[in-house]
């Protein structure tokens, strides 16, 4: 199956943040590519990923980077498709907001949608809502997906209720 998402990451060491978008799109039947593109180290590469992708049929991008972070500001910048940024606290990082505030402040015109600080899950998420906006089965695997969550709080509302606080949080 041809991929819908791509997931790119500037270095091999965001990998451990990025899987997550990965498994959210693997447990709701997305398919997708996961790979390195480093604006930085490999920027033909990055113009080639970002300038094909639409032809090759992507939907939807999911580009983390940390530091710097302008893998997810170029790669927008070269396709029409919708770019999730994910920003990622690297070691080098200034407490991760390098990476939040290089990829949040894109000028007018060329939008990244951001999430959270190593919120690849979120990003996932996201990308499944867009693709699930056109895709009737999609969306309802998102619907389904929503849902669990809702049943999984009131289920701890109840366990709540039943325990009371003070057990809870012992």
């Amino acid at each position: 199956m041809d991929p819908k998402v791509g997931i790119i990451m500037g270095s091999d060491s965001d990998l451990p943040i990025m899987q997550a978008a990965a498994e959210v799109l693997r447990s709701l039947g997305i398919s997708f590519e996961l790979t390195v593109v480093s604006a930085h180290r490999t920027p033909v590469r990055m113009m080639e990923y970002a300038t094909k992708a639409r032809e090759r049929g992507l939907k939807v991008i999911i580009a983390g980077a940390g530091g710097a972070a302008h893998l997810p500001g170029m790669v927008a910048s070269l396709t029409p498709l919708p770019v999730i940024g994910v920003p990622i606290k690297s070691s080098n990082s200034i407490d991760g907001w390098d990476s939040v505030l290089s990829i949040l402040q894109m000028p007018n015109g060329i939008p990244v949608a951001t999430v959270a600080l190593n919120g690849a899950k979120n990003a996932g998420i996201l990308a499944a809502s867009i693709i699930g906006s056109f895709d009737e089965h999609i969306g309802n695997q998102v619907a389904a997906y929503k849902k669990k969550l809702e049943e999984e709080v009131l289920v701890k509302i109840e366990n709540l209720k039943k325990q009371g606080w003070e057990n809870k949080f012992d």
